[in-house]
Formats: structure tokens, sequence, C-alpha cells
């Protein structure tokens, strides 16, 4: 039997190479691991996969990939999970899956395996891309089979079989990182109670702690996709590591919230996205001056449905294709320049212009104008509040007729 394991070198892939080959007959294991932004040599991976057992290991570098497939629509549509999640680990997953796929077909393997938990969403975002992909390729999940229960015995399994792995069970936080943020979860965060540690945030300072004279970043756009920082044109990778610099040191993108897993339960998570934080709301301002009020009304309620979709891992649907589209459609005219300030955490516009803009000065100004007339609200408010007029006129006779009786 032939399995591509999805391999970070972190504690649950760690031990995996080894308990497949313990439980599956002439098991060979392929590992992949994949490069989208962990901020960390991955290289050291290739030893330690095969010194743990596996034939062979693929590094891949998918940060480009990422940026531009993944990142960037998600910026362009607007969509935050439940109002804060960014989704930094929900649009990395179809990424590598697909990578996976690809390599399993590569290899002629039997099967792809993953590290995803029972209890979380990401076996969900990796099965279900490796279905919509290729179903005809079985799919492994440890987590749902074997013995171990958490991941206190996990780390026993790994000093029993003499395998380093990057935790201890003094900092057992269950953490995933890419370009665009670092999640936390687990140990004391589990109870909602609990405020986060000060020590907690690895990407941003503490906001509290940001400097205390304000930053300000401008960001160009090009049909909704960012090009240039501080006049800087910057590969996608590029321009996102800036951001992230930029942003972290002023304590910007710090969540903490519970959420509802798709799994059913809800689960506290802290995440640390500096410059998709400050992508996605200068984006939003620039959208604020180019999309018309219908345009931009009905797009809110596709970047919360675009959201859901990436969420639960249907990324790779016609329902999502079909709505790329229509995002990709409202960008047209989503080209311009935003300064946005950044101070202690906090990221508000200062500047913004398009050549697109919609919003005129001469029409929509206090002053003296020569353009509106404002004695054409009067007719506009009567044919508008026309059906209250009618239902009060009807409900008034209505109740006439009730006193007479």
């Amino acid at each position: 039997m032939k399995v591509v394991l999805a391999y970070s070198g972190g504690l649950d892939t760690s031990i995996i190479i080894p308990w497949l080959k313990e439980n599956f007959d002439n098991c060979e294991v392929i590992a992949m691991a994949a490069d989208v932004g962990q901020g960390e040599e991955l290289a050291p991976l290739r030893e330690k996969a095969i010194k743990s057992g596996a034939s062979k290991i693929y590094i891949e570098d998918l940060r480009e990939e990422f940026v531009t497939d993944a990142v960037f629509p998600l910026i362009k549509s607007g969509a935050l999970y439940e109002g804060k999640y960014l989704l930094g680990t929900s649009i990395a997953r179809p990424i590598i899956a697909k990578r996976l796929v690809e390599i399993a077909e590569k290899e002629n393997a039997d099967a792809i395996c993953h590290g995803c938990t029972g209890k979380g969403n990401d076996q969900v975002r990796f099965e279900l891309t490796i279905m919509a992909l290729n179903p005809k390729i079985k799919i492994i999940a440890p987590w749902r089979i074997w013995d171990i229960k958490s991941r206190e015995q996990a780390i026993d399994y790994a000093a029993a079989h003499n395998i380093p792995i990057p935790v201890t069970k003094k900092r057992p936080y269950s953490m995933d990182r890419n370009l665009l943020h670092l999640s936390h979860e687990g140990h004391d965060l589990e109870d909602p109670w609990n405020e986060r540690r000060k020590d907690q945030l690895l990407i941003c300072v503490n906001p509290e702690d940001a400097p205390d004279k304000p930053e300000y970043v401008t960001i160009e756009f090009e049909k909704g996709i960012p090009t240039h920082v501080n006049g800087e044109k910057l590969s996608p990778v590029e321009l996102m590591l800036k951001l992230n610099e930029i942003g972290a040191r002023n304590g910007v993108g710090v969540e903490d919230m519970v959420e509802n897993r798709l799994v059913g339960m809800k689960s506290r998570g802290v995440y640390e996205t500096p410059g998709g934080t400050i992508l996605i709301k200068a984006h939003k301002e620039l959208e604020e001056i180019c999309l018309d009020r219908n345009t931009s009304h009905f797009k809110e309620i596709i970047a919360n449905k675009f959201a859901e979709l990436a969420y639960d891992g249907n990324w790779y649907t016609p329902l999502m294709d079909s709505i790329k589209a229509f995002v990709d459609k409202t960008q047209e005219t989503v080209t311009g320049t935003v300064v946005m300030k950044l101070y202690k955490g906090n990221c508000v516009i200062a500047r913004k212009k398009s050549p697109y803009s919609l919003h005129d000065i001469d029409i929509a100004t206090f002053g003296e104008d020569e353009v509106y007339n404002q004695e054409d609200a009067q007719g506009f408010i009567r044919l508008f509040g026309l059906p209250l007029t009618v239902r009060a006129m009807k409900i008034n006779d209505y109740y006439k007729k009730l006193i007479k009786k």
C-alpha cells in the first residue's frame, strides 16, 4: 500500500508515519510538506521524515499559489466568517489538498492521509477537496481510528518512538501558520473566561505595547488586487510579507473569538492576521467609493456565503466558482489608492481615491451647488412613501368603521 501524507513536522504528522507503517501491511509512506508561508525552514523536514520512516518527501513551495488563488480572492470578496475570522486556515487547506491529489496521482498512491482531528474543521476541508478532485483516492484519518485520545498521549507516543516534536506539555497549543495568519487553539484558551496570555502572540506585538505614534501605510489596488505598498510594486508574496511586518509592529489583526465549528461545537481561537486585516479593511474602503449601492449591498450577502463555503471546505464547488465570478465582475472598477492609519491595534481609513470613484463632491456638498435640485426630493419622498400612505388611509377607514359599530 502506498500512502501520501500531508506532513508538517508537527506533533500529529510526526507520529503518523510510524503509526501507518505499524498498522498497514507493507505500507510505503510518501510525505508532502507544503510551504504556505509558515516562516520557518522546511528543509530539515526532509531528514526528519526519512528517519521517521517515509520513503521520500516532497517539499512544495505553494506560497505564490496560496496568495493569488486563495488570499486575494478572499480579500476581493470581503469575507469574514462570523464577522471576525479571516479564514486563514480555511483557505489554505484546499490549496494544500490539491497538491496532495496531484502527487498521489503522480505516485500512483492508494490513499492520502492527513493528521486532522475528528473534532475539527480541517478534516472536512481536506477531504472535500480530495473528493472533488479525485474521488477514487482513499482517505486515511488516524485521529478517527487510533487509540490516541489527546495531545498529551500523542506526545507520549512520540517520546516512545524517539520522534522529536515542536511542542511540549507546558505549551501544547494547536497552532497553524501561513502567510495570512497564525492561529492558537487549545490548552487554557479552551475556557473563554481565561484572558489570553500576554506572551500568547508570536507575530503581533500586544496592541498596548505598540508604538505611541501612528503609522500610515499606502496600498494601491488594481481591479481589487493589491499591487503596491508605500509606492513600491511587490509580488504577491512580498506584498503579504511587507504588510504582515507593518501590521504586526502596530498590533493590528488580533482577534479572540468563539466560533461555531462546522462539526457542531463551539471553539475558541486567537488569531493573528496583521497583513490580511490591513488589506481587507483597505479594500472595503476603496469599494465604498467605487461600487454603486445595489451592488455593494448585494455583495455583502455574497461575502457571507463566500465565508461559509470557505469555512466548510466547499472551495472547489460550482457555487464557489460562481461567487468568485460575480466578485471578479464587481472588481472591474475597484482600482485606486488607500491610506490606512495604524495605531495600537486599530486600522482606520485616512485617505482614499480612485479614477472610478462614484463620489462626486459637486453633488454631495452641503454647500451651494448647481447640480442637485433639492425641490426634487419632495416628489421622490411622496412616491417612495406611497405604500405607507395608502396603508395608513385604509387602516384609518377600517378603524372608523369599527368605532361606528
